[in-house]
C-alpha cells in the first residue's frame, strides 16, 4: 500500500547561482554535492557555536537547489543565509508558495514526471519525500505521516529541537545521515565533532509511549523526583522526549503519567545507557 500525505507546514526555498553549491556547503552539517537527480541530502544549520536552527531536505533541481524545510523558518533561512552571500553569486529565495511538499511511505508512489521525489535520506522505511507545483491525489493525512515519524524516532525540526540549544548528535543526526564527517569545514563544525569524539552527548532524543494520551509537549519527565528530561513532540499516545542517557532505564513519570522508552534500532547508545 503507498501512503501519500500532503504536508502543508513544510515550505522550500530555492538557491540559485553558479556558486550556490560552495555557498551552502561551507554553512550546513552534511555533503550537499551529494545531492543530485533522485537523490536528497538531510542537513542542518547551526549557529557558529554549533546549535541548532533549522534541518531541511537539499534537493537537486537542475540550476538551483531547493530546501525542502519548515515553512515558519523559510523566511528566516533566506534572511540569515543571505547574511554569508559575500561575494558568491549566488540568489535567495522563498518558493513555499509555489511548491508543495509531499510524504510517501509504504510502496513507491507513481507521481508525475516533472515531481521532484527522492527516497528519505534519514531511514528506508521512512519513505520518499516529494516536492511539485501541482496537488496530487493523497491517501493518508499529514497526522498519519507524523504518527509514522514519531514510530520511527525521527525528529520534527523546531517540534524536537530548541534553537541556538540543541546539538545534532542528541537528535540522531550522526545515525540518520545528517551530518558528514569528511567534506571539510562548515559553520558549527567544531562543536559538533568535539561532541563525537569526545563522547559528550549526555541526553538522547528517543521514542516514548503512554498509557493513555500523552501530556502537553515541554511537559518535564522525573525520576524519581528528580527531572531527567523533557517531552518534545507527541500524536496521541506516542511521543518523541530528550532525556538524559543515565535515566533512560526508569522507572520515568511526565505529567504524573508512566512512560516507557523505546530505543529503536538505528540508534547507537553507549554501552552503559543501553
Amino acid at each position: 500500500m503507498t501512503n501519500l500525505a500532503h504536508l502543508p507546514s513544510r515550505g522550500v526555498v530555492g538557491i540559485s547561482g553558479e556558486d550556490r553549491v560552495a555557498f551552502l556547503q561551507g554553512l550546513v552539517s552534511n555533503d550537499v554535492a551529494q545531492a543530485a537527480p533522485g537523490r536528497a541530502v538531510w542537513a542542518a544549520f547551526l549557529t557558529p557555536q554549533g546549535k541548532w536552527l533549522a534541518d531541511f531536505f537539499v534537493f537537486f533541481d537542475g540550476d538551483r537547489l531547493l530546501l525542502e524545510c519548515e515553512g515558519t523558518q523559510a523566511a528566516m533561512l533566506v534572511q540569515r543565509l543571505g547574511r554569508y552571500r559575500l561575494r558568491s553569486r549566488v540568489t535567495l529565495s522563498d518558493l513555499s508558495e509555489v511548491f508543495r511538499v509531499y510524504a510517501a511511505w509504504g510502496s513507491p508512489p507513481a507521481v508525475p514526471a516533472d515531481c521532484l521525489m527522492a527516497p528519505d535520506p534519514r531511514l528506508p522505511q521512512a519513505g520518499w519525500r516529494i516536492l511539485t507545483a501541482r496537488a496530487l491525489p493523497e491517501t493518508a493525512t499529514a497526522a498519519a505521516w507524523d504518527a509514522h515519524r514519531l514510530a520511527l524516532g525521527l525528529p520534527d525540526g523546531s517540534r524536537d529541537m530548541e534553537a541556538e540549544k540543541s546539538v545534532l548528535l542528541e537528535a540522531g543526526f550522526d545515525e540518520l545521515a545528517g551530518v558528514s564527517w569528511s567534506k571539510g569545514c562548515y559553520m558549527g563544525q567544531e562543536l559538533t565533532a568535539r561532541t563525537k569524539y569526545r563522547g559528550l552527548v549526555k541526553r538522547r532524543l528517543v521514542p516514548v509511549a503512554f498509557a493513555g494520551m500523552a501530556p502537553e509537549p515541554g511537559t518535564p519527565i522525573t525520576r524519581n523526583g528528580a527531572e531527567v528530561g523533557t517531552l518534545r513532540s507527541a500524536l496521541g499516545e506516542a511521543g518523541l522526549a530528550l532525556v538524559r542517557l543515565d535515566a533512560l532505564d526508569g522507572p520515568l513519570l511526565c505529567g504524573g503519567a508512566p512512560l516507557s522508552v523505546r530505543v529503536p534500532d538505528w540508534m547507537y547508545l553507549p554501552a552503559a545507557a543501553g
